[in-house]
C-alpha cells in the first residue's frame, strides 16, 4: 500500500502561506468577473434588442452547469489532481468571456455565457480552491484557510465590480470582457501550487480514517447520512438569494432611480464585507459549533432582504444593505466545506462539496431565471424577494438538526476505486 500523502509530505517550498495564498488569487480572479454580470445585463439586452429574460436564462443556464460540472470536476480533482481540471477550466472560463461579446443571438448567448462559462468555472472557482486547501493545509489551519479562499474571491467582487462599471461606461462592454477574459489567464500558473497527488498516491488525510475508498462507496455513505442531505438542501438557499440578487440588483436600483454606478458600487460592497464575513466565519468554525452558524447566518440573510425591500430605497440604503449581505454573502461556505470535511474526510471533498454547491447552484439557476421571468410578467421584483425571504428561513432551521462528527466507518468500508 502506497504511504499516505500529508500536507507536510509537499514540497519545501509550498508552505502553508504560499499554498493558501494562491489559492486566494486563484478565488480573487475566477470569481471576480463572474460577480460583475449583472453590468452588462441592460448594456448587452438594449444592443440585441433582447428583453430582460434573454440574459437571464443565460446567466441561470451558466449557474445551472457550474453545478452540474463541479461534482464532475472535484471527482477528476479528487482522482487525478488539480492543476489540469483547474488549468482547463480557466481557458473555457476565458474563452467564453471572448466569445460571450460576439454573441448576437440567444443560442449563441447560452452557449458562451451559459455552458463555456459555467462548465469553466466548474474547474477553476473557489470550490476547488477550498478542496485543495482542505488536503495542502494543517488540520489546524483548515478552517481558517476555508475562510481566507473564500474570502479572497469576495475580495475579487469588491475589485471587479467597480472595475467593470469604469471599462463599461469608458470603453465599452465588449472591452470589458476581453479585459475580464485576460485577467482569468492568470489563474494558470498559480494553479501549479495547488498541485494535490492522485488518489492512487493519497489517502485521506483528517478527521476520519484513512481507508481507501471508492467513489461509489463515497457518494453511498454521504448521502445516505442525514446530516449531509440536510447540509445539501440548506445550500440550495444561498445559491438561490446569492445569484438573483448578482444578476438583478444593478438592474433593479437603477429601476428605482439609482444609476449604474451606485449599483457597481453596492456590489463592490457586498464583495469588501464579505471579505470581513468570511474570515470571521471561518474563525467561528473552529470555535462554535458549524450549524448554528449556518442557521445564523441564513436567518440574517433573510432579515437584511426583508429590510431592504420593506424602507425607502436611497443611495444610502442601498449600500447599507450591500454591507449587511456582504457579511452574510459567501460566508457559508466555510462552515458548509468544514461540515463536508469533519464528516468524510478530505480524499474525496472536491467531489462531495461539489455536490452540495451543485444544490447552491440549482438554487442559483431557479433565482436568475424566476427574476427574470417575474420581471417580464409582472414588472417588478417582489415575488422572488419574497421566496429569498421564505427560503432563508427555511435554511436556518434546515441546519440546526445536522450532527457534527465524522461518519463511523470500518476497515471494510471501503474499497479500491
Amino acid at each position: 500500500m502506497p504511504m499516505p500523502v500529508t500536507p507536510s509530505a509537499t514540497p519545501s517550498w509550498r508552505t502553508p502561506l504560499i499554498v493558501i495564498l494562491s489559492g486566494c488569487v486563484i478565488s480573487l480572479i475566477a470569481f471576480g468577473p463572474r460577480s460583475a454580470t449583472g453590468l452588462f445585463m441592460q448594456p448587452i439586452s438594449d444592443a440585441n434588442g433582447w428583453g430582460r429574460d434573454v440574459f437571464a436564462l443565460a446567466f441561470a443556464l451558466q449557474n445551472l452547469l457550474w453545478g452540474v460540472g463541479q461534482p464532475f470536476a472535484g471527482a477528476i480533482a479528487d482522482r487525478f489532481g488539480m492543476v489540469r481540471v483547474m488549468c482547463g477550466g480557466a481557458l473555457l472560463y476565458a474563452l467564453g468571456l471572448v466569445l460571450m461579446a460576439y454573441s448576437t443571438t440567444p443560442l449563441s448567448f447560452n452557449i458562451t455565457t451559459g455552458v463555456l462559462i459555467g462548465f469553466g468555472l466548474s474547474g477553476c472557482s473557489f470550490n476547488l480552491v477550498v478542496a485543495a486547501l482542505g488536503k495542502l493545509v494543517p488540520e489546524h489551519m483548515r478552517s481558517t484557510a476555508f475562510g481566507a479562499g473564500t474570502a479572497a474571491g469576495s475580495f475579487g467582487q469588491f475589485l471587479f465590480a467597480p472595475l467593470g462599471a469604469a471599462l463599461i461606461s469608458n470603453y465599452g462592454w465588449s472591452f470589458a470582457l476581453f479585459a475580464f477574459a485576460a485577467a482569468v489567464l492568470i489563474i494558470l500558473p498559480f494553479s501549479i501550487v495547488l498541485a494535490t497527488p492522485p488518489a492512487t498516491k493519497a489517502a485521506a488525510s483528517g478527521a476520519v480514517a484513512d481507508a481507501p475508498q471508492s467513489i461509489r462507496h463515497a457518494l453511498s455513505e454521504a448521502f445516505g447520512h442525514r446530516s449531509y442531505v440536510l447540509l445539501v438542501l440548506g445550500f440550495f438557499t444561498c445559491g438561490f438569494q446569492l445569484a438573483f440578487i448578482t444578476a438583478h440588483l444593478p438592474a433593479y436600483l437603477i429601476d428605482r432611480g439609482l444609476s449604474v454606478q451606485v449599483g457597481g458600487w453596492v456590489l463592490a460592497v457586498i464583495g469588501l464585507f464579505n471579505i470581513v464575513g468570511s474570515l470571521t466565519a471561518g474563525w467561528l468554525g473552529n470555535r462554535m459549533p458549524k450549524r448554528y452558524l449556518l442557521a445564523a447566518l441564513y436567518f440574517a440573510r433573510a432579515v437584511s432582504i426583508a429590510l431592504f425591500i420593506a424602507l425607502p430605497l436611497s443611495t444610502t440604503s442601498a449600500l447599507i444593505f450591500g454591507v449587511s449581505t456582504g457579511l452574510t454573502w459567501l460566508s457559508t461556505v466555510p462552515p458548509t466545506s468544514g461540515l463536508v470535511a469533519l464528516m468524510f474526510g478530505t480524499r474525496w471533498l472536491a467531489m462531495l462539496f461539489g455536490f452540495a454547491f451543485f444544490s447552491h447552484q440549482v438554487g442559483g439557476f431557479l433565482g436568475v431565471w424566476l427574476g427574470g421571468l417575474a420581471f417580464e410578467y409582472t414588472g417588478s421584483y417582489d415575488l422572488v424577494w419574497m421566496l429569498s425571504i421564505a427560503f432563508g428561513v427555511a435554511s436556518a432551521i434546515i441546519n440546526l438538526p445536522i450532527v457534527e462528527k465524522p461518519v463511523e466507518r470500518t476497515a471494510a468500508a471501503g474499497s479500491s476505486s
